[in-house]
């Protein structure tokens, strides 16, 4: 009984769904096609170069890894910042750096400016250091490139067992290991994040960002150190990288319009997501998310969409998962709209034009896909009996409750749908996923 019981929870889920009956999907992915970013537009001034180079070392840099070299680098950035010839690289060299929390700021004379960083850069442990909580800021400039084949070091287990957030929700955050802030154009390609103490990069209110080539890593138990997260920016692109933290793979924030994840192999941590929403007042729309040709494993989360029940409304809509590969996740797809909600409250957050194509792979529990839709308080969006659905679920034993909170559960264990019991190596049908709401 008990392996016949693990088998089933191990069961291939092989999840086909129907173009013909999604017959927004072509548009929605035409839609986020446009957003795919011109590499060429960072580099518009037609010198590919580095341009002149400022090596840490001769503005003062130890790289003994025991001396804080925080006032070298910063004097020069200032340097290759004021650059007026063009092209200009800030370069990291080899060896080993400590470096506490700093601001690269532009706006920069030189276009475009590259940090290049071949050393390891250990961040300082003493988080009473941070009084902002990021180690590396980079912030206000146009045509920025990150590159290089050295490793930011967060040094995050002394920092994590600070982390008491599952606890509080109005905790301090910890320190973000590089926050991008209001940039307009970028690359950043072969960056390497280890341990960070927070999130290992955030992205805010940024236009045309492309990361590709990332290595970023953390233990499974390390709290929120999700690898890239995303929040109020336009033409995102994050390819071709390698993620698993203890968080999420990529968290895709509010007031975010295509985003373009491919090629990402995530694992551990919490899948790739869409939120949380509707956590703060201010937080805008999410429309154009495309999440393709990914690879998930050992994860809490794959596909996930999650909102909190706030007090304001928006839209989350025109998100596609589709060509995903999962191995042992616990929830491989799911729509959550009661995340951090203890009391009984609905989420304001209408969800709408969501598809899922093609996503296939093994759970470890006995439920494959899992929607619970907001009923939504009067005066917002309100979502209509059953409107929260999925088709044919019915044939397959799926539920599905109006009142309330609306859930609708597709069982891979066979104790709702024989259908997985008859399947258990290739199973296949149609589905399409519609999320409708009314004002």
């Amino acid at each position: 009984m008990a392996m016949a019981r693990s088998f089933k929870l191990l069961q291939t889920l092989f999840l086909v769904f129907s173009w013909q009956s999604c017959g927004k999907t072509s548009a929605a992915l035409d839609t986020i096609s446009d957003a795919v970013n011109d590499l060429d537009a960072v580099l518009s001034s037609g010198n590919r170069g580095r341009g002149k180079v400022y090596d840490v070392r001769k503005y003062g840099a130890k790289a003994n890894g025991k001396n804080d070299d925080v006032q070298a680098f910063m004097t020069a950035w200032i340097a290759a910042c004021r650059n007026t010839s063009g092209p200009a690289t800030l370069l990291i060299p080899g060896g080993r750096f400590l470096v506490g929390p700093l601001v690269f700021a532009g706006p920069c004379r030189s276009s475009p400016i590259t940090l290049e960083i071949q050393g390891t850069v250990k961040a300082t442990t003493d988080i009473s250091e941070y009084s902002s909580p990021e180690w590396f800021s980079i912030e206000d400039i146009k045509n920025f490139i990150l590159t290089g084949a050295g490793v930011f070091d967060g040094q995050g287990a002394a920092a994590w067992p600070y982390n008491n957030c599952k606890k509080d929700i109005s905790c301090q955050s910890l320190p973000i290991s590089i926050k991008f802030s209001r940039l307009n154009h970028t690359i950043v390609n072969g960056l390497t994040s280890v341990n960070s103490k927070g999130f290992h990069t955030s992205v805010f209110d940024c236009y045309n960002f492309t990361a590709m080539n990332m290595k970023i890593t953390a233990p499974g138990n390390s709290p929120n150190t999700d690898g890239m997260h995303l929040s109020t920016s336009k033409l995102v692109t994050i390819s071709d990288s390698v993620i698993g933290t203890g968080d999420g793979c990529v968290s895709i924030g509010h007031s975010c319009e295509k985003v373009t994840v491919t090629n990402v192999t995530c694992g551990p941590g919490n899948g790739l997501s869409v939120g949380s929403l509707d956590k703060y007042p201010k937080e805008k729309s999410v429309v154009g998310v495309l999440v393709k040709n990914c690879t998930i494993f050992n994860t809490t989360n794959g596909a996930r969409i999650k909102t909190w029940a706030g007090t304001v409304s928006g839209l989350a809509t025109k998100i596609i998962f589709e060509d995903i590969i999962m191995r042992n996740v616990k929830n491989p797809i799911i729509i959550d709209q009661t995340y951090g909600t203890k009391q009984k409250k609905e989420s304001k957050w209408k969800i709408s034009d969501v598809h899922f194509k093609n996503i296939r792979g093994t759970s470890t529990t006995n439920v494959a896909v899992l929607l619970e839709c907001s009923a939504l308080a009067q005066g917002a969006w309100r979502l209509e009996e059953g409107e929260c659905r999925a088709w044919p679920w019915a044939e397959l034993g799926c539920t599905e409750h109006g009142s309330g909170l609306s859930r609708a559960q597709l069982d891979s264990s066979g104790s709702s749908g024989s259908l997985f019991d008859s399947l258990l190596v290739a199973l296949s049908f149609v589905l399409c996923i519609t999320i409708a709401s009314y004002s």
